[in-house]
């Protein structure tokens, strides 16, 4: 699943117009803060060919729930460039096909996701609380603090440190939780665009006592055709026992009078996968599942179409990975409409088909969605 980027995207942006609009006063800092929010409506339904109980350890072959939820947020205006943010998010239960499907994906109903304080100019920025982040390797909602550098013409340089991380969306709802016990990750992250149609970004992440990986993403665009090729490695700590990992993806785009397509390949380290660089978040798989993408000696090769018109998105995603000494294969096939009511209104339906390598793991699932947004 992916998320939206706030640290590398957002709060740089926020950073300049927070610092370009300071207000005088304390009272003016909150009165002239902004509010947003999403009130929605979030189901899933999964159909397995045969009896597995991979939810609820039942033997139900059929899994399903309906959430509604709401999120809510204020951040103040910049009072000599600080400023704070917070954030809710509530889930109602509205019904479930067996008993304590809904519970397998909520561990809450209500969460603060948000509660930062930031400061920001012109030249860099430091966050620092609770926060939402959506680097390569990590995703979600984290307690962490982070700051960026934004003085270097064309590039960001983003350095933080997480302790706790916790995944909140219309789908599920999980408390915070440490990462790597009580010692955290650190991350370096660097973009550079000074490259006509060329992003650069190389990047290292440090988990004490457990691995360090690093890894460089690069993004080519032109006006009608882009390009992706990004490798990581991951040096695993003698500790944990494991192999250390690797993964390399290479994709192929365009897009042209609405119509966007896509091929790409996926190749992880023959012995250890990439599983432990994933923990914190990821941003490659393309799948709305991706059961194996990331294991061992996986290779995966994919396609998508994309057509919009009035207001119609439709999508189409097909791949299929072979990984594991014995070669197996897994078919995931993902396909999507939705349709903007409105700039602040819309719904989407989206169609997943699994087809395992073992066939008790093969299923059907249906995710439908109406969201409004402020």
């Amino acid at each position: 699943m992916k998320k939206l980027s706030l640290i590398t995207c957002g709060l740089v942006l926020s950073s300049s117009f927070a610092f370009a609009n300071d207000v005088k006063t304390f009272d003016d800092a909150f009165k002239n803060g902004k509010a947003s929010g999403t009130l929605g409506l979030y189901g899933q339904s999964i159909e397995y060919d045969k009896t597995t109980g991979v939810y609820n350890g039942t033997g139900n072959k059929e899994f399903g729930y309906l959430n509604g939820y709401a999120t809510i947020g204020y951040e103040t205006a910049s009072l000599n460039g600080f400023s704070a943010k917070a954030e809710f998010r509530g889930n109602l239960d509205l019904g479930e096909r067996e008993n304590g499907d809904r519970d397998e994906q909520f561990a809450n109903n209500a969460l603060m996701t948000e509660a930062y304080l930031k400061y920001a100019n012109d030249a860099f920025f430091v966050v620092a609380g609770r926060q939402a982040i959506d680097l390569e390797w990590l995703g979600d909602y984290h307690e962490a603090v982070v700051a960026g550098i934004t003085a270097i013409p064309d590039t960001t340089i983003v350095v933080g440190y997480t302790d706790r991380k916790a995944e909140s969306t219309s789908e599920l709802s999980e408390d915070f939780h440490d990462i790597n016990g009580n010692k955290g990750a650190y991350v370096l992250d660097v973009k550079y665009a000074g490259f006509d149609g060329i992003e650069l970004n190389p990047y290292y992440y440090n988990a004490p006592d457990v691995a360090d990986w690093y890894g460089l993403k690069v993004t080519a665009s032109t006006d009608y055709f882009g390009a992706i090729a990004h490798y990581a490695q991951g040096n695993t700590d003698s500790k944990v026992g494991t192999d250390d990992e690797s993964i390399a993806h290479v994709e192929l785009n365009t897009e042209l009078d609405g119509f966007t397509a896509a091929i790409g390949y996926i190749k992880t380290d023959k012995d250890a996968g990439a599983t432990i660089m994933t923990t914190g978040g990821d941003n490659i798989s393309p799948f709305e599942d991706g059961n194996e993408v990331y294991s061992a000696d996986a290779k995966t090769v994919y396609g998508s179409l994309g057509y919009t018109i009035a207001d119609v998105e439709l999508g189409a995603l097909y791949g299929q990975t072979e990984y594991g000494v014995a070669k197996d294969k897994e078919k995931e096939l993902n396909l999507s409409v939705g349709y903007s009511f409105t700039e602040s209104l819309g719904a989407s339906v989206l169609y997943v088909n699994v087809d395992a390598e073992d066939s008790d793991d093969n299923y059907d699932k249906w995710i439908a969605a109406v969201e409004y947004t402020f």
